[in-house]
């Protein structure tokens, strides 16, 4: 008789484990990274798809205004435009949401504000996350007399009202551009940034792997970028996403209070509306909205990367 072949299920049950079980498929059997499984849980929750959109809009704004609009926002033109209401059968033109008490266009305002905004805000996220990290890396890793200095100092610091500081530091700025607004959010800024790397740093360096590489000889800066850093930078990656959304906020409050940026800025806007607000609420509301939107999106990427990333969320 000709000999049958086996089929694949026939195959799979002598496979089988000797509790009956079918044996693990090893293609199926890879392990993720955390950030594997962080970005598998992001590409589903709707939060992050919503405030990565409003994001990315918010950059192609900042980076070419000249698609949205093509007035400028410093034009003056006080006997044609001198509070002169929106015209919302114009969209993208200079009037269409109406002209301030110096003859300037709002959407003009609103668009080039959005770059501002991101500058001040991206930047001082940036600044604060390498110096305070760099900080609180150093102090969680040497410890000792190290960690105890590095410690007081963030203490000093953290006990600063930031506001308050900042406005103390740029009150004795003659010119306040984005790098001196940038320099004043982060010289208070990075205190919170510090003590969340020492912690997540105290944690880490007394895992096994670590403790491999020691003795196997590794240098000091070998751990700590290659096995320290990408593990403990995790919980630093939400708290500056969030804080990118408050350095925005803080900027425009700055603004507003008149110690903030020169020249076209949401807080600015805000400030000038105000002394019209009875006559043409339109001066302070627009900008109004696309700082609490842009604020809103950073606030909303950072709770949905801080529940990707924390386990315990899942």
């Amino acid at each position: 008789m000709p000999e049958l072949t086996k089929t694949s299920a026939e195959e799979t049950a002598e496979a089988a484990a000797p509790d009956g079980l079918p044996l693990p498929d090893p293609k199926q059997d890879k392990v993720r990274s955390l950030w594997g499984d962080a970005w598998i849980e992001l590409r589903s929750n709707w939060i992050f798809i919503v405030s990565s959109v409003l994001i990315l809009l918010l950059l192609v704004i900042a980076i070419f205004p000249g698609l949205f609009t093509g007035a400028d926002p410093e034009n003056k033109d006080l006997a044609a435009h001198y509070l002169q209401h929106p015209n919302y059968g114009h969209i993208f033109a200079g009037d269409w949401l109406g002209y301030d008490a110096q003859g300037r266009s709002v959407y003009a305002r609103a668009i080039y504000g959005t770059r501002a905004s991101l500058l001040v805000g991206g930047g001082t996220t940036l600044a604060v996350t390498l110096f305070g990290g760099l900080i609180g890396m150093l102090a969680g890793y040497f410890g000792g007399w190290l960690d105890a200095v590095l410690s007081r100092i963030t203490d000093m610091f953290f006990g600063i009202p930031f506001l308050l500081g900042t406005m103390v530091m740029l009150n004795s700025f003659t010119e306040r551009s984005i790098p001196t607004v940038i320099l004043a959010l982060t010289f208070l800024g990075w205190t919170q940034t510090a003590r969340v790397m020492r912690g997540s740093v105290i944690t880490i360096k007394s895992q096994d792997y670590v403790q491999a590489a020691k003795a196997l000889g590794a240098g000091t800066s070998r751990i700590l970028f290659r096995h320290v850093l990408p593990n403990a930078i995790a919980p630093v990656i939400v708290i500056a996403t969030i804080s990118l959304g408050v350095y925005i906020g803080a900027e425009a409050t700055l603004s507003f209070l008149g110690l903030g940026l020169d020249g076209a800025s949401w807080g600015n806007d805000i400030s000038d509306g105000q002394n019209q607000i009875r006559v043409a609420q339109y001066i302070m509301l627009y900008p109004s909205i696309m700082l609490s939107i842009t604020v809103l999106a950073f606030i909303m990427l950072g709770e949905a990367v801080r529940n990707a990333l924390d386990p315990k969320q899942r």
